[in-house]
């Protein structure tokens, strides 16, 4: 099967469904083998209260994986190369 060039150059936004969680189908399954209700339960047992946040993140709202390259792009952007002279002899003191 070939791809033609437009097809190469288009963005994948499927980044969430490619890498975040378990599949809805997968769920009853999974808690129902570990004798629970919900993911939340799950969560209950297994995340101790001293370490839980009792407020909501204040989070920006979701990106898709183009924009969120593209921010990474835009960070990274602003980084400076320095020449590194460790270990040639010269010591300020």
């Amino acid at each position: 099967m070939s791809q033609n060039n437009n097809d190469l150059l288009r963005l994948a936004d499927a980044f969430a469904n490619r890498h975040l969680g378990p599949r809805q189908s997968d769920l009853p399954l999974m808690l129902g083998r570990l004798g629970l209700d919900s993911l939340d339960d799950l969560i209950d047992q297994a995340v101790p209260d001293q370490i839980r946040l009792s407020e909501d993140l204040r989070l920006p709202g979701p990106r898709s994986e183009s924009e969120s390259l593209a921010g990474l792009r835009r960070l990274a952007a602003k980084n400076s190369v320095f020449r590194s002279f460790i270990g040639q002899g010269y010591y300020d003191c």
